[in-house]
């Protein structure tokens, strides 16, 4: 067999060797996740129906605010 010169990014992984889970997505990530393009993502941020972490120097958006914003505008029925 041939061996493939590709190198892989690693991920990080806890002691049973299962992957992290994501806890803050960059707002390009954010996007791909709530499924709008990023330039909406950041006119959530600026109307601040989406909130980023400012600890920081680039924006990341935690997961949970990712939900609550979801949850925050469900129509009601």
């Amino acid at each position: 067999m041939k061996e493939s010169n590709s190198i892989q990014p690693k991920q990080k992984t806890t002691n049973e060797s299962q992957p992290l889970p994501k806890l803050a997505y960059s707002p390009e990530e954010a996007a791909l996740v709530i499924g709008v393009c990023r330039d909406t993502v950041y006119r959530l941020l600026k109307r601040g129906l989406l909130r980023s972490s400012s600890a920081l120097r680039h924006k990341v958006i935690p997961h949970v605010e990712i939900e609550r914003f979801l949850k925050s505008t469900l129509e009601a029925r």
